[in-house]
């Protein structure tokens, strides 16, 4: 590539090589959160930028009520309830490695974090199990895209009683995966002998994650080590997302990409299928215990579902709530208030909550004798306590569930039907199971989530798809609690659209220039009018300032530039990487710096931005760095120095003093100044700039 920069009249001028991308304005549609009228026909806001940022929230839902018994009724009021509290991004567009570039695993090292409660199961692996296929699809693809792989997991001897060593681990793996495993231990003094270690084959097993400590505080230090040698991350284990682990979130911080498997992929949707009420009525199915845990999550179910049934220890906290006698040694400590709290809710939106009618109980001094009670007669005992317990749903209970879900479009089943004293499994779970098997072939939706209402659910129906299974409950009630999970924050995050290059600019071919946080546009506007032999992109998080940059493109007809609503911190290597053309220039000016907070400042300067500027920039290609603080230039400029390890080096003009340590370049290379950096010029103070290169002898 011939050079960026040329010298005109003792100023630097961009040569050739430097163009703005047009970026095809579409719609995205946002229901009304004042009309009902979005239910009927679809109708909704439109938002002129497709960089706007896509979330659940404000997308308010028509709200049901029942009239009569207990059938699940339309209603025209709405729920004016947001979908989570508080302003999370309940399912950021992460990167996937369906979307990442295939070529770029080519003789990458790739660390995949598997789900062992999948892949090491006791009972033998059903290969055709969607989340067993893409669990393996995973390993397999990048195996064939000629990466190196390093698989990291936990087991315990709970999974699989065989689970003894590393060694068989890596058996079962070579088995299930047909490709040959090798162990390899993770030891402090082992680091700089991995690269050496891995020539020996192309799939490796790091040692049990279980027994370190370190794992489970998520270290630094122990994260660093797992990722030592490592280029890309790959988490496919969903069932850990919920937890702050060394091997799912501390490893994000050294790989140059952080990306989901196909099975993280895949789980993630089905817990974007739950959470949408796009069918109704929509009945939750509440099973298990530990209410005051997950009051939170209850609120979110009753504040969007249409009705809420208890069939598990919950159910007793309900009717206690409810005024209905309880023996107390079912009750839970603490949880009066948050059952209060969720009965109001459903009395305010008017749906129904159903509990159990009757209780198949065992006798405590005689196991084999059983009897059936009434929820609110379960015989306490005056002389001996705990005389009678309950073990199962009763007929009734079961009779009242099934003809109350008749008419449900959708169902969501969370969670066991089992109470203290229960056994493994109980007939009751086998009989909803059955009930829900006759709904789902109705066209009901229907959606199965943890470990025992899987079990039952696939013993009742062979059919049944794995699409409407999540074996691992805990993941769903903390994101039902509004909570954002770390295994999946600390991916990279992925532009969620496909961009048309050809409709974004008039020549896609022509070399790009990207300046990250544009701001208000006025430097990549004045080099778009200058450069018509260049595109240029400014990504920017401000909405209004995109706005008002992409209506000066559309005033001055300026066809080489676009802007993008969006974080490049998380999105600049899926949107950059599916451009045609060369990416030739990548400006950073002036970023705000968090002094206030030392852990935040400069935090737009992340190493995954750095590297993937580094990665995706053309051989010559530039960085330009400026600010008007010499303390942000300097540790931009340390930052891209080190990340890049050895691709940058500072670039040397003859017309232009020497950039050694401590000189800057004296004036703005390109004749065009940010707003920012016409305010301190103006105000006499000095800017800090210095252009990096990119050496030619390496891609």
């Amino acid at each position: 590539m011939c050079q960026l920069l040329n010298s005109v009249d003792g100023t630097l001028s961009l040569l050739n090589k430097l163009t703005f991308y047009a970026f095809p304005t579409k719609t995205l549609e946002f229901p009304h959160p004042k009309s009902s009228q979005y239910f009927r026909n679809k109708t909704a806001e439109r938002w002129r930028f497709r960089g706007a940022r896509l979330s659940l929230q404000g997308g308010l839902e028509a709200s049901y009520h029942v009239k009569s018994s207990n059938k699940f009724k339309v209603s025209r009021n709405l729920a004016d309830v947001p979908l989570l509290a508080g302003e999370m991004e309940p399912f950021p567009h992460v990167q996937t490695l369906r979307k990442f570039p295939k070529e770029e695993l080519v003789e990458k090292v790739v660390m995949v974090r598997i789900d062992s409660s999948i892949l090491l199961r006791e009972e033998e692996i059903d290969q055709s199990s969607q989340s067993v296929s893409s669990a393996v699809f995973t390993i397999k693809y990048l195996h064939e895209a000629g990466a190196k792989i390093i698989l990291v997991s936990d087991w315990r001897k709970k999974t699989n009683s065989q689970l003894r060593d590393a060694e068989i681990v890596a058996d079962m793996l070579s088995s299930v995966i047909q490709h040959r495993v090798v162990t390899i231990k993770c030891d402090y003094s082992a680091t700089l002998l991995k690269m050496e270690v891995l020539k020996e084959a192309d799939i490796f097993l790091l040692q049990n994650l279980s027994e370190y400590k370190e794992e489970v505080a998520n270290n630094s230090k122990f994260a660093e080590l797992l990722s030592s040698g490592v280029d890309i991350f790959v988490n496919d284990s969903f069932s850990q997302s919920h937890k702050i682990l060394a091997s799912t979130v501390g490893v994000a911080r050294f790989c140059s990409a952080c990306i989901a498997g196909f099975h993280f992929e895949e789980s993630l949707c089905q817990m974007q299928k739950v959470a949408r009420t796009n069918k109704r009525p929509y009945v939750a199915i509440i099973g298990g215990g530990n209410l005051y845990d997950k009051a939170a999550a209850l609120h979110f179910l009753v504040s969007r579902c249409d009705g809420l049934v208890f069939v598990g220890m919950m159910s007793f906290q309900i009717m206690y709530a409810l005024g209905l006698s309880v023996p107390l040694y079912l009750v839970e400590p603490g949880a009066y208030k948050a059952a209060l709290d969720i009965i109001q809710i459903a009395r305010d939106r008017n749906i129904p909550i159903l509990y159990p009618m009757d209780f198949w109980c065992m006798n405590e001094h005689l196991p084999e004798k059983m009897n059936i009670f009434p929820s609110h007669h379960i015989l306490d005992g005056e002389i001996l306590p705990k005389s009678w317990q309950p073990v199962d749903l009763g007929p009734r209970s079961l009779d009242e569930f099934n003809s109350s879900l008749l008419k449900c479009k959708k169902i969501l089943w969370i969670g066991p039907v089992r109470f203290k004293f229960s056994g493994q499994c109980s007939d009751g779970a086998s009989k909803l199971a059955q009930a829900l098997n006759e709904l789902r072939q109705r066209n009901c939706d229907v959606t199965v989530v943890g470990n025992m209402a899987c079990k039952a659910m696939v013993m009742e129906s062979k059919t049944v798809l794995v699409n409407d299974m999540i074996e691992n409950a805990s993941v769903l009630w903390e994101f039902f609690k509004g909570r954002k999970l770390p295994g999946v924050m600390a991916l990279d995050r992925a532009y969620p659209f496909e961009i048309d290059w050809k409709s974004a600019y008039s020549n896609p071919a022509q070399p790009l220039v990207v300046d990250i946080g544009s701001g208000s546009g006025l430097f990549l506007l004045g080099m778009a009018r200058r450069r018509k032999d260049l595109n240029f992109l400014g990504l920017e998080i401000n909405t209004k300032l995109v706005r008002r940059c992409m209506d000066s493109v559309h005033q001055y007809g300026i066809q080489n530039g676009y802007f993008i609503v969006t974080n490049a911190t998380t999105t600049f290597h899926s949107i950059v990487s599916s451009y045609p053309g060369e990416l030739v220039l990548v400006s950073i000016q002036c970023p705000n710096p968090d002094f206030n907070n030392p852990e935040h400042r400069w935090r737009m300067l992340q190493s995954s931005l750095i590297k993937a500027v580094v990665d995706l920039l053309a051989p010559d290609g530039k960085v330009f760095l400026q600010s008007d603080i010499k303390a942000v230039a300097l540790r931009m400029k340390d930052l891209f120095l080190k990340t890049g390890k050895g691709k940058l080096n500072l670039w040397n003009d003859q017309y232009h003093a020497k950039m050694n340590l401590g000189e800057w370049l004296e004036e703005n290379p390109f004749g065009v100044m940010s707003d920012w950096e016409q305010h301190v010029i103006d105000r006499g103070d000095p800017m800090y700039r210095l252009m990096l290169s990119k050496s030619s002898g390496i891609e």
